[in-house]
Order: structure tokens, then sequence, then C-alpha cells
């Protein structure tokens, strides 16, 4: 298995382009739980789905864009045990339909594991629908119980990090306890009431 470094949000400088995580301090975050009752999608392996070199350099895309553009993400990931990058997720069909992705489980800046993403949709649906999320795993407990299972689904102890008015974000204290927080954005910003209910998850070797 593959292990990619990734450089720490802590280390970006800005006369480089990138993020400068102490002057993050103008935006904050909204962040809710969404509840329900989630559903296993159905996957596969994942065995020979593709080279792990398109994963990680998607990974890396979808952080800058993510550090970019939501600058208190830095702090985010600098408190999580863990986090799971999901670049990009197709979700499309015709009535019932379905959404399939990969990423990659960083560890301290170091990419562990490879994952799949699949989920089963309902209702009326046309066309396609692309997107990216990223998991931050909040406490070891968290990452150790996504790591120990054969797939884990996204359930009701997520919290949700929702765009607040315009280019504001604000942080609700009493969701950041939730063991598990989920960014989902696109090219269109942050996906407000967006939801990873039902979302299986599931360890590849690409």
């Amino acid at each position: 298995m593959s292990s990619t470094q990734t450089l720490r949000p802590d280390s970006r400088k800005t006369d480089s382009g990138q993020v400068d995580s102490k002057r993050l301090t103008r935006r904050g975050f909204t962040l809710m739980g969404l509840a329900g009752v989630t559903t296993i999608a159905a996957c596969g392996n994942g065995v020979g789905s593709g080279g792990a070199g398109k994963i990680d350099a998607r990974v890396e895309a979808t952080l800058a864009q993510m550090y970019n553009e939501f600058p208190n993400t830095v702090d985010l990931s600098r408190k999580s045990s863990g986090m799971l990058i999901m670049p990009l997720v197709t979700e499309a069909g015709f009535g019932l339909g379905g959404a399939y992705g990969r990423g990659a489980l960083q560890v301290n800046g170091v990419t562990v594991d490879y994952y799949s993403n699949t989920k089963i949709t309902g209702g009326f649906q046309i066309g396609a629908l692309q997107y990216a999320h990223v998991l931050f795993f909040m406490t070891d407990d968290a990452l150790s119980d996504f790591r120990r299972g054969s797939g884990w689904t996204a359930g009701a102890d997520i919290g949700y990090v929702v765009s607040d008015q315009g280019d504001s974000i604000s942080a609700d204290t009493n969701t950041l306890r939730s063991p598990v927080l989920a960014a989902v954005f696109g090219q269109a910003g942050l996906h407000v009431g967006a939801t990873l209910e039902g979302s299986k998850y599931s360890r590849i070797i690409p």
C-alpha cells in the first residue's frame, strides 16, 4: 500500500500562494447535525478500480480548494484525528439513482488507506450532480470505529458545515461536539443542506 505525504495546513505560507492559517479568523462555522436512519448502499471491494496516483492528485487538489475557499477548515483539520477526503462523487439517475466516488484517508497528513463511497438515492432526479466532501474524525474513537469495520455507513451523528450568509461561516459549539464533521462542497461552494446519510465507505486497493 502506498503512503503519500500531504502538506499540513499549519505549514502553508502566504508568499507561496498557499493558505496562511494565522489569517483565517475572518470566517467562522455554522455546523448542524442531521438526524436520520442510514441505509447501507451496495458496493464492491474496489480492487483494480484505478491508480492510487490519480486519487492522490485529486485529493491534493480538493484539499487546496477547501483550505482556500473555506479557511476555517484548516483549524478543523488540525484538531482532527484523521480526515477522509473524497475528491469527486458523481450522483446520477432517473428516479432511483446512485452515487460513487473514491478517496483517501489521511492521518497526520499521510495517506494510510483508500476508500470508495457508494450511495443509493431516491426521488426524481435527471442528470448528474458532482461534488466533493471531507469527513473530519474529531476523536480517536471515531477514527478507530471507521477503520475497524468492513464498511462504514454515514449516520445521524455527523455534523455538517453549512454556509451562513454570503461569504460568512460561523461555529455552532453544540455540533462541534459531534465525533464526525463533514464539509460537502463543489464548484458553487458549500452545499447547503447536503446530507451524506446512507453513504457507505469501504476500503479499496486501487
